[in-house]
């Protein structure tokens, strides 16, 4: 079997914080490499941690991105930056100096997750980042990648602990209840680490890679795909959409990252009931919500659009035809789209590695992709 381009070390960036519903590397790419002659301008409307952004960065490609979930944006802007490791660790050190905060969570579960030196430091940066009335490529690295060390597996050795955490999964943040009781079942501790240290583990990895000169963080957009007010008007240029919709079901998204949102501002508990981007009331409602954003990509000023787009439904949702939803958003749109190809994707098994670390039940999902343009 290949080898994942996960792994390979020019691609680090793209690692830089695990997201539960990540797709491979290798779908954007073999859609880039296909389209790569006629220099499109890359759209993903449903960019999560950002995977088709950097595999538009790999291709010298100019690419946008939107996302509803505030994680999501953070992750995805660090895949549009300039890597300048040493002053990401500078300013990550500068925050953890200057700032003494009294604003740090004692409940139960940050007590049990992090040791009280390690909180305090994880504080001080969250503080600094939220002051910050501009992002630049240094604040949005180290944010990703505060994001990415946040939550992880213990390791046996504290000088290969790549996480702050006691011992969680990477891509998703267990329950609070749920993680004290595990921990105090296991006797498990939280690391002493030094969060520079463990920056530097990070981001040592990181290659610097020339960017095209029309990329920017700031094509990455936190917004609502369903509506032309995410898609300003000298931002409809794209030709090549590629994308994963929230497959069927799937509307907890923000609620599985609450750990890495509370660093983002967001409370220190799981906040259910967050406003979904798309409806998952009933088939027929997503459906019409997935096609008012084919809809909106549809006024791109390009002359031809092609969309590639990786959907399914989660396993829990019974007698679920994911070809048929798919193509009935497309018309629900009320655009004329051609449907070139679908065929079966990979398995969606991301996560169960993962999921393991704390023994939570995780099935894959079935997925297509299809190819589909505009006449």
């Amino acid at each position: 079997m290949p080898r994942s381009l996960a792994y390979e070390p020019r691609n680090a960036l793209n690692a830089i914080c695990p997201y539960f519903t990540m797709f491979p590397l290798e779908y954007p790419l073999r859609v880039l490499k296909s389209h790569y002659k006629k220099g499109p301008v890359v759209m993903d409307p449903f960019c999560g941690r950002g995977t088709t952004l950097f595999a538009a960065r790999q291709m010298g490609l100019v690419s946008r991105g939107i996302d509803s979930s505030p994680v999501a944006v953070a992750i995805a802007r660090a895949k549009l930056c300039k890597v300048d490791v040493d002053s990401t660790l500078d300013l990550a050190q500068k925050f953890i100096d200057d700032n003494r905060v009294s604003d740090v969570p004692d409940t139960e579960f940050f007590q049990c997750a992090f040791s009280p030196l390690v909180l305090e430091q994880i504080c001080a940066v969250r503080a600094a980042l939220l002051k910050t009335n501009r992002d630049n490529d240094s604040i949005a690295l180290l944010r990703a990648a505060m994001l990415g060390c946040l939550h992880g597996p213990r390791s046996k050795s504290i000088e290969r602990q790549a996480y702050l955490s006691n011992q969680m999964p990477r891509t998703f943040g267990s329950k609070p209840d749920y993680s004290v009781k595990y921990w105090k079942a296991h006797d498990m501790t939280p690391p002493q680490v030094d969060i520079v240290s463990v920056l530097r583990r990070k981001l040592s990895l990181l290659q610097r890679s020339e960017l095209h000169n029309d990329v920017s963080i700031a094509d990455v957009r936190l917004g609502d795909s369903r509506y032309a007010k995410s898609l300003p008007m000298e931002k409809r240029n794209f030709s090549l959409v590629i994308t994963s919709p929230p497959y069927y079901g799937m509307r907890t998204y923000v609620e599985d990252q609450w750990l890495r949102n509370w660093f983002l501002g967001g409370p220190s508990h799981v906040q259910y009931g967050e406003k979904a981007q798309l409806q998952h009331t009933g088939q027929d409602v997503f459906t019409k919500s997935l096609g008012t954003v084919w809809k909106n990509m549809a006024r791109t000023r390009a002359e031809d659009l092609h969309m590639y787009i990786r959907f399914g439904s989660i396993p829990s949702k019974k007698n679920v035809n994911t070809k048929k939803m798919l193509r009935d958003s497309l018309d629900a749109s009320g655009v004329s789209w051609r449907v070139i190809s679908t065929r079966p994707a990979e398995t969606a098994a991301s996560g169960k590695r993962q999921a393991g670390h704390m023994s939570i039940n995780s099935v894959a999902a079935t997925e297509f992709d299809f190819h589909v343009c505009r006449y």
